[in-house]
């Protein structure tokens, strides 16, 4: 977090969080009551300020003040920033790039996700056609279309399927999962509400 937002959080410990207030969606945008924030330092300063607590609720830290998120779909939204011809490189909507990829799952809607260090995002479904280079069989052979769309048709089946995603020089394999299942999955919650006994700021 910003040096300024941990002194306001020392100064000021007991500020009401804010719930209801800021959305992320489904391509990364952040909604503050349903308007997206198009200002490019506002974005930057949320995605420097955002993590999750404890409860796997995530919040934006303004300054002394929690704002809670409610999530689209997952916490992070990943676009890829690479070249066409260089290896896979995703950054977040956060503003962070992606070190590394410890997992990867296909949805029954098609979607890719991605748990790096930060957490699970989704792959902004407008880049998928990017990430297609990285995609490959257990040996790391390049799939041919055909293959590919029958291979990813079966993951969204929820069958187990030979495909892998390469990032950083590493081959994670590819798994289906349910799209009502992330949330719980990967132990975040996508509308958070203050905890019992908790003061909120109206």
């Amino acid at each position: 977090m910003d040096d300024a937002v941990l002194r306001s959080m020392a100064k000021w410990p007991n500020v009401p969080a804010v719930y209801g207030w800021l959305r992320l969606d489904r391509r990364g945008n952040w909604l503050l009551k349903g308007e997206r924030i198009n200002n490019p330092a506002i974005v930057e300063f949320i995605g420097r300020n955002y993590e999750p607590d404890a409860q796997g609720r995530w919040f934006f830290q303004n300054g002394a003040q929690r704002v809670y998120v409610e999530l689209e779909y997952t916490p992070l939204v990943y676009h890829v920033v690479s070249a066409l011809d260089a290896p896979l490189l995703l950054e977040g909507n956060d503003g962070r790039l992606a070190a590394g990829i410890s997992g990867a799952w296909m949805d029954d809607n098609g979607d890719l996700l991605v748990e790096t260090e930060r957490g699970v995002g989704l792959v902004l479904d407008r880049d998928l056609e990017n990430v297609v280079p990285a995609l490959a069989d257990e040996q790391g052979n390049p799939l041919p279309e055909d293959d590919l769309d029958e291979i990813t048709t079966r993951l969204q089946q929820g069958e187990l399927e030979p495909l892998w995603l390469k990032y950083a020089d590493v081959n994670v394999s590819i798994s289906p999962i349910r799209a009502h299942e992330v949330a719980r999955r990967f132990r975040f919650v996508a509308a958070p509400s203050p905890a019992s006994g908790e003061q909120a700021c109206a």
